[in-house]
């Protein structure tokens, strides 16, 4: 064979070899057999949705980071002192967990150290105990009792702290136990607050009783309460303006909506929730004592705890008021609000991983 047969026939080879996957050098080898064909992707499976506990965890990394940074630059290769314990009273005090705790912990964690070495993680630890020893006492679930119906729930607080959002999210827990609930639209100022418990109202099947805008809280209050009796309706949730606590008038209209509430029902309402904005911080606590005083607060609910580094007000007053708390929020989803649990809490704010059998969200 010529050269040019064997140029030829190399260039077939090599052509063949291209299509069919064979190799140049062995063209009496038999072709391997093509690869199978692969199977069609699978779509990726949905994220598991994440426990309650790696949401607050999450939530409160904020609060928990500066806490947590603050100890380790304390307590790092030192002897304790006294001087050492000063500086952990002032990153506490600045977490806004309040003197009372500050000063608790600062014991906890000097009692029997002294001129001893302790890690941050041990001090992490006692924080957590003491937090959660503040926090036992206040945790308890909002009870809707079926003697009262309709069990009248009032939600007060100031502009922007989350109300409106937070009666639909209970509304939705309560419609998923099986009750009946009707919404009153008691922020009878904003035209918004109005539509969005409309909104609220028809994802989860509840009747929402509003008025025009600017008419009488007051008398839509009286209204509410009626309907929902002659309705049986099990829960009755009403809406209210948010006012700040040091404006006068506004904090008597409120007065004013208690007191009616009283002449359809005298013991109504079974439950006063205040709704906190976890990242006004110390003013929390004036809401507190003020909101307290007019509308007599039965509980709290303290939401955005996800946007601040000072979720430790939260620790401040219920050492100080001890008034219920029965949610906290860390986010806008519809499962973002969930019971309040004081080990979880303690635990995520002094930044401790735990193990997510232990707590009761997870």
């Amino acid at each position: 064979m010529s050269d040019e047969d064997n140029q030829a026939g190399g260039k077939k080879r090599g052509l063949f070899g291209r299509l069919f996957g064979t190799r140049d050098t062995a063209l009496a080898e038999p072709a391997p057999a093509p690869p199978a064909p692969e199977e069609a992707a699978q779509p990726e499976a949905p994220a598991e949705p994440r426990s309650w506990w790696r949401r607050l965890k999450e939530g409160l990394a904020r609060s928990s980071s500066t806490i947590s940074q603050g100890i380790v630059n304390v307590f790092t290769k030192r002897k304790l002192d006294g001087a050492m314990l000063d500086e952990l009273e002032d990153i506490l005090i600045q977490a806004d967990l309040g003197v009372a705790t500050a000063l608790r912990i600062r014991e906890a964690v000097g009692k029997g150290r002294y001129d001893k070495q302790i890690e941050p993680d041990e001090v992490k630890a006692i924080l957590a105990s003491e937090v959660e020893k503040v926090l036992l006492p206040v945790a308890k679930p909002l009870v809707i009792d079926p003697a009262q119906k309709p069990f009248v729930i009032l939600v007060v607080g100031v502009n922007g702290s989350g109300k409106t959002t937070t009666i639909g999210k209970l509304a939705g827990q309560f419609a998923a136990e099986g009750k009946s609930v009707m919404l009153a639209a008691g922020d009878t100022f904003r035209a918004a607050a109005i539509q969005q418990l409309e909104i609220w109202g028809e994802r989860i099947g509840a009747r929402v009783v509003s008025r025009p805008q600017g008419a009488d809280a007051a008398g839509l209050a009286f209204d509410a309460i009626t309907e929902a009796q002659a309705e049986g309706v099990d829960v009755l949730m009403m809406d209210t303006a948010g006012r700040l606590q040091n404006r006068k008038e506004l904090m008597a209209e409120l007065e004013k909506v208690v007191r009616v509430m009283k002449k359809v029902d005298a013991d109504a309402p079974h439950a006063v929730l205040l709704v906190l904005d976890a990242t006004v911080g110390q003013n929390a606590m004036s809401q507190v004592e003020i909101f307290g005083k007019v509308a007599g607060v039965t509980g709290l609910v303290m939401t955005k705890l996800d946007g601040t580094a000072r979720g430790g007000i939260l620790v401040a007053i219920a050492e100080k008021f001890a008034l219920p708390v029965h949610f906290i929020g860390v986010g806008e989803g519809r499962d973002d609000l969930e019971p309040f649990e004081a080990r979880d809490f303690a635990h995520a704010i002094a930044g401790i991983d735990q193990d997510t059998t232990q707590t009761g969200n997870a």
